[in-house]
């Protein structure tokens, strides 16, 4: 997954800075991803989400707020409205650069944001929260007795997951001030939320309370047993995959048809997860797919191996094949199912380098409707004049280049 640094000033002049997740094929759309509170571009979520997002063409714009992780300023002198700002601007800088966000996904803190500065970012068709508060003003029961020393001085440290930060009045304030319901009825796009039921810092009454308050198109997913910063990696990858779905239903990712007759084009496959096997598989803008390996043989089996894919090719090409000649003759052919074995096991044949001997494709065709002998005889014949078969029964030559 390519990744760009990028700055851009945000609302008090300061320079933040930004990480652009590209994909590798067809740019289909782009998303701006606001960060949990406190927290920075680069949290663990944040990262998977961007890259399975990537993976299914759809760029992904992460930054850091003023004063946190790699971007100017100080912390202390922000505000839930200041994050607002920035967000507008970051979703500005997108815009320069002819990529502006159709998508807005906010963590926490995060999502309060991005239903706010919705209406703001005239681009924006969908929006997305993940753990989000209804009430921005809930982050301020994490500050415990620092309340009143904020309120006393203007400022106090506060410990928030494992290390100090320093809060300033105007954070306080402001979010004490702040009222979504508004922004949420009037939103204007539409909404997924997704939610853990046993996040221990954001309750789940708080997804609730937006969905309930939202128009409609609407949506609400529930992230099981996922923690409130989504740190299991099956976790964010689930939250990836079921916005990259979600987003095509409400964004344009499909750039115009190619003319009938033109070639399939190129099957893009990238890494998804250097310390595994995860593949990210595109055929074209509109088709995505996942292939690995299955946790016996060090992966984590959330797709195909290899060996499936070629075996589904087989059973996918053959049921076509056998539709369309009886299509074409009229018969009452009602249903095809094909069942394809394959007797190698695609990890054992990469760490042996086994590949002398002949493959053996198990092919069992079932076919339903008022057929006579003849007809099924015939079929079973046409299987065999499947393109797919075809190409596996004779030598292929397979050219390899280096890019």
């Amino acid at each position: 997954m390519p990744t760009e640094r990028l700055t851009f000033t945000g609302h008090a002049g300061h320079e933040l800075v930004a990480r652009l997740d590209l994909p590798e094929g067809p740019h289909l759309a782009t998303a701006l991803f606001a960060h949990c509170f406190t927290c920075s571009k680069d949290i663990p979520a944040a990262r998977r989400i961007a890259a399975r997002l990537a993976g299914a063409g759809i760029a992904v714009l992460r930054f850091d707020f003023t004063g946190l992780g790699h971007s100017e300023g100080e912390f202390e002198n922000t505000s839930f409205s200041s994050n607002v700002d920035d967000l507008e601007l970051a979703a500005r800088a997108l815009s320069e650069r002819g990529m502006a966000p159709g998508l807005l996904i906010g963590h926490s803190l995060g999502g309060a944001a991005v239903l706010a500065a919705a209406h703001r970012i005239e681009s924006a068709r969908a929006v997305v929260t993940i753990g989000a508060p209804f009430d921005p003003d809930h982050v301020t029961h994490n500050f415990g007795n620092a309340l009143e020393k904020i309120e006393a001085e203007g400022v106090a440290e506060v410990s928030l997951g494992g290390r100090n930060i320093r809060i300033g009045k105007g954070f306080v304030d402001d979010v004490k001030a702040e009222n979504l319901e508004k922004d949420i009825a009037h939103l204007g796009r539409a909404l997924l939320v997704l939610h853990a039921p046993r996040d221990q810092i954001v309750g789940i009454e708080n997804a609730a309370e937006i969905f309930k308050t939202a128009k409609h198109p609407k949506s609400f997913v529930t992230l099981d047993n996922a923690d409130h910063l989504i740190t299991n990696p099956s976790d964010a990858e689930y939250a990836a995959q079921v916005i990259a779905a979600w987003a095509m239903h409400y964004l344009d990712l499909s750039p115009p048809a190619p003319p009938p007759g033109a070639p399939e084009g190129i099957v893009r496959i990238s890494e998804a997860d250097p310390k595994g096997f995860l593949q990210d598989i595109n055929s074209g803008p509109d088709h995505h797919m996942l292939a690995d390996e299955p946790e016996a043989y060090g992966g984590t089996d959330r797709g195909m191996s290899p060996y499936g894919f070629l075996a589904a090719g087989l059973g996918a090409c053959t049921s076509m094949t056998i539709r369309m000649y009886a299509r074409r003759k009229g018969w009452p052919l009602a249903h095809v199912a094909v069942d394809v074995s394959h007797d190698k096991v695609h990890a054992q044949d990469a760490r042996s380098g086994s590949g002398a001997q002949a493959d053996t494709f198990t092919r069992v065709i079932r076919l339903s409707g008022d057929l006579d002998a003849t007809q099924r005889e015939k079929l079973l014949e046409i299987a065999d004049k499947c393109p797919v078969h075809r190409t596996l029964e004779r030598s292929s030559k397979i050219v390899t280049r280096l890019d």
